[in-house]
């Protein structure tokens, strides 16, 4: 996908969904525009994130708004958790395939605020950012929308399933 391929992506995803992002325009974005965010969003979109605005606490950011969470799943939680596992180990883990990403975790406030806009994860999970006590018990947080309502889980961290990826966020 080359640039422009992805500018008129998103631009169209953009004006499409005006109710994700109603006070601002097309070209306040553009002009936020770096090689760097061009390069994550490539990634996002490659993946089938569906990144589109959203403000969040007066900020603008890119949020994966896919219906179902991107191609990016059977990841345990991190680093540790993945040199933890003595067999069956995944392909990786959602922090590190975040952070080469310059993409981050969202935490549970953001995927709660995410979901009152959209409606996502109906029959996937995602990892969202965990907090260290919970990390440093071995464990890691996930979350999903069933029966109409948000869950915030926990599981292991080496745990990796093949419907449970990870949605992320791009400041901008």
């Amino acid at each position: 996908m080359t640039n422009e391929e992805l500018i008129k992506t998103l631009k169209k995803r953009f004006l499409n969904n005006m109710h994700r992002h109603n006070d601002i325009t097309w070209v306040e974005i553009t002009t936020k525009l770096n090689d760097i965010i061009i390069k994550s969003l490539k990634f996002m979109e490659e993946t089938k994130g569906e990144p589109d605005i959203l403000k969040y606490n007066n900020e603008l950011f890119f949020f994966d708004f896919s219906k179902e969470t991107p191609d990016r799943k059977s990841l345990c939680y991190d680093d540790e958790a993945l040199d933890s596992r003595k067999s069956f180990k995944p392909v990786g883990s959602a922090l590190t395939l975040a952070k080469q990403n310059n993409i981050e975790l969202l935490s549970e406030e953001e995927y709660y605020f995410l979901q009152s806009v959209e409606k996502v994860d109906l029959k996937t999970s995602s990892w969202i950012k965990t907090d260290n006590n919970i990390r440093k018990l071995g464990g890691a947080l996930f979350a999903d929308r069933r029966f109409d309502r948000t869950f915030i889980y926990h599981n292991t961290a080496e745990s990796y399933y093949s419907n449970r990826g990870f949605r992320g966020k791009i400041k901008i």
